[in-house]
């Protein structure tokens, strides 16, 4: 907007931004981002630490707090600046919500799974007591600058690992996606999600994939972005992989404990007759495609029944389950008994 740039530049006052970068993305594009600021004659603090689901905690959010009242913010006109992957964006927007009871940030994802994933919505959190995004809040960035080029340089785990997310999103609403995944899906892999010449077969691929699965996740997120009715298309493949994800940490990734979950759902759903044997079929070739893993040994009968029982505790009493009725399409049940997940857990194991 010419006229707040205007403003911004007319004030007497130097331009000043607070950044928290993860340690990885600050060796690879630090410098470049230390260029930007000076080049803007911005003051500015950069903040480098390691973002990890092992260290996503209340300290890792003290920290930072401790360093935003050490640079003095002004809330109201100083967003911090969150650059790296989802639990980045995640710690710096609780601590954010938390300084000042609200300063606002914004979201700069540098993973495949961030960019379609958080930096969508309003939540964020860390985890306590050896459970997932057990505090946090709902507290949406004032923006999300997305930018396809951080993805080439991560490897290609975990650009999989992002495909995970999408790959929710195109069977819970988007046939077209599913069918862009199954094609373009190694191809996806190959280029890292770069817009890449020369190559009329796949089109732009990447662009396609990202923006259905953007928009397909905002059209789910934002009537509902303080979740406030339960019945969430969004939490497929997050029933049972928050539990796994934290029992087997680090040997599954976020998006690859989804997709765990998504294939033991997708079982779940045959058995139940919504999916008959040929779609089963298209949509674990599919995951294969995309290398993610359809099956983790950490993922017991065992924890899966600890894991819905938990469900029921936080989704007021029912389990809402999302599952697919067909490719693209799903709905939410609340009576699959217990022989059926137990039939579809013998299967998927078998298999």
């Amino acid at each position: 907007d010419p006229q707040q740039i205007e403003l911004a530049t007319a004030s007497k006052r130097k331009l000043r931004r607070f950044i928290v970068i993860d340690e990885v993305v600050d060796k690879l594009y630090g410098s470049k981002v230390r260029e930007y600021f000076e080049e803007n004659n911005v003051q500015h603090k950069i903040l480098a630490l390691p973002t990890t689901e092992e260290t996503k905690s209340m300290d890792l959010v003290l920290n930072i707090l401790h360093e935003v009242q050490n640079f003095s913010l002004d809330r109201r006109t100083e967003p911090i600046i969150a650059i790296g992957g989802g639990v980045c964006l995640d710690i710096v927007g609780l601590a954010a919500s938390l300084y000042r009871r609200r300063t606002p940030y914004i979201r700069v994802p540098t993973t495949l799974l961030s960019y379609v994933d958080a930096s969508v919505g309003a939540k964020n959190g860390v985890n306590f007591l050896q459970c997932k995004n057990k505090l946090g809040g709902y507290t949406p960035p004032v923006a999300s600058f997305l930018d396809r080029s951080f993805i080439q340089s991560i490897p290609r785990r975990h650009i999989s690992n992002g495909l995970g997310e999408i790959l929710k999103m195109a069977l819970m609403k988007h046939k077209g996606l599913f069918d862009l995944l199954r094609s373009h899906g190694k191809y996806l892999l190959d280029t890292k999600f770069q817009s890449c010449n020369g190559f009329a077969d796949h089109g732009d691929a990447a662009l396609q994939t990202t923006r259905i699965a953007i928009e397909t996740m905002l059209e789910e997120l934002a009537p509902n972005l303080w979740e406030d009715d339960l019945d969430r298309l969004v939490d497929f493949g997050h029933l049972i992989s928050p539990e796994l994800e934290m029992r087997v940490l680090p040997s599954l990734m976020h998006g690859e404990a989804v997709n765990v979950d998504m294939a033991f759902m997708t079982y779940v759903a045959h058995a139940r007759g919504l999916l008959d044997a040929e779609e089963k079929e298209q949509i674990l070739q599919c995951m294969r495609g995309l290398e993610l893993p359809v099956w983790h040994s950490g993922c017991s009968w065992a924890l899966i029944q600890r894991a819905l029982r938990e469900r029921l505790k936080h989704s007021g009493g029912q389990p809402r389950m999302p599952l697919p009725t067909g490719l693209g399409v799903a709905e939410i049940f609340n009576d699959t008994s217990e022989e059926t997940l137990e039939r579809a857990y013998e299967l998927w194991v078998r298999d």
